[in-house]
């Protein structure tokens, strides 16, 4: 008998899905469905490049924040474009962020020239090397290399005895390479997704559990989680979204994780709690991309709408047309000049009456909507198939 059979009895690598609530199931095919539409929906190159780097800098953010790292979303996206450079006593955090980004890219290297390879004790200690190069550590801790001391994280869970980590990380790995997580043959296409997942949740509570490291066991448990969710086909961008939800809800994170070792090891509750974030985090990560492809279907509609214009006036309203489509709110009349430098020049020296003139022309068409002094575009063109 090993000793953590006697002082952590939660870590027993199962988890009876068969107990898991219906809605959690539905949760799941939601996440997958939608992870699905995030792969295939069209973009603008630099649009797709944009929304990629700033869910990387929200992903690297949280993985190091939930660490101690205090740098900001803004100054993580500054160092992933290479415009900021740190000196002084937070050197480090820097250090620290590039090495995850850094980690990030190998892991994508891997997937693109298909050398991924399965889960081992060899990969996580190579993520964990990965989080800790370069950093001043404590002594007697190496980067990859498993802790020789009881550790105590928190001040409050102790973790496994060291002599039983190696083992223990083995286990871990024979498990999530095993058939607990493979669909079943009879599930649809999505079943990969849906088991990736949960593997990655999973994968991430128990390496909290063992804390098989000296120090960056966080980092290396969600370097784990992006190996196994982008592996599985998760689009990078959502592939972050549950680091940035653990750290977006640190307090609820840690009561989850310490419920689920004094519950016996129940870890449903806690896949429920990360799957809702995650789906939340999808709702979130669509609608900005919906509002991209409004803005270039709108663009389309308004310049097929005037075709190809002659008059001075025309050619005004489309502007104003164009303006008003890339704001989602009512906008007062009196502020239409000041949309766009364009729309400036436009209405200098005129009077209001020109600009009531175009506004109803853009009215009488229902290109725009318009009441009490105020504008907005009229989106429910664009939305075929509401009613």
């Amino acid at each position: 008998m090993r000793q953590y059979e006697s002082t952590h009895p939660w870590i027993k690598f199962s988890c009876d899905l068969s107990k898991a609530d219906p809605r959690l199931w539905i949760l799941l095919g939601e996440a997958t469905s939608k992870c699905d539409h995030l792969a295939r929906v069209p973009l603008r190159p630099s649009t797709a490049e944009k929304i990629h780097r700033v869910y990387l800098a929200k992903g690297i953010a949280a993985t190091t924040a939930i660490e101690g790292n205090t740098l900001s979303e803004e100054q993580v996206l500054e160092i992933i474009e290479g415009s900021l450079k740190i000196s002084g006593s937070l050197k480090y955090q820097q250090e620290e962020v590039e090495n995850i980004l850094d980690a990030f890219n190998a892991i994508l290297h891997r997937i693109k020239t298909n050398t991924l390879g399965q889960i081992s004790s060899t990969l996580i200690r190579g993520y964990n090397s990965a989080a800790l190069k370069n950093l001043q550590l404590g002594d007697g801790i190496l980067p990859g290399v498993l802790r020789t001391h009881q550790a105590v994280v928190g001040r409050v869970y102790r973790a496994v005895n060291a002599e039983d980590c190696q083992y223990l990380l083995d286990r871990l790995c024979g498990w999530l390479n095993g058939s607990d997580f493979q669909p079943p043959k009879s599930w649809p296409m999505c079943g990969e997704k849906v088991f990736a997942i949960l593997k990655s949740i999973i994968a991430h509570v128990y390496l909290a559990w063992i804390h098989p490291f000296g120090d960056g066991n966080g980092r290396t448990a969600r370097l784990l989680e992006l190996h196994i969710l982008l592996a599985a086909g998760i689009p990078s961008p959502a592939a972050h979204l549950l680091s940035n939800h653990y750290n977006q809800t640190r307090p609820e994170y840690y009561r989850q994780l310490d419920l689920a070792s004094k519950s016996g090891g129940d870890i449903l509750p806690f896949i429920a709690y990360a799957i809702n974030g995650f789906v939340e985090g999808l709702h979130r990560q669509l609608g900005e991309i919906w509002e991209q492809q409004w803005e270039v279907v709108w663009e389309n509609y308004v310049h097929e709408f005037f075709g190809d214009i002659k008059s001075e006036s025309k050619m005004r309203q489309r502007r104003l047309a164009l303006a008003v489509g890339k704001i989602d709110r009512w906008i007062e009349i009196s502020s239409v000049p000041d949309l766009s430098p364009s729309l400036a020049r436009d209405y200098s020296g005129v009077t209001q009456k020109t600009i009531r003139r175009d506004i109803e022309y853009l009215r009488e068409q229902k290109i725009i909507e318009a009441e009490s002094g105020r504008i907005r575009a009229n989106r429910q063109l664009l939305f075929a198939f509401l009613p």
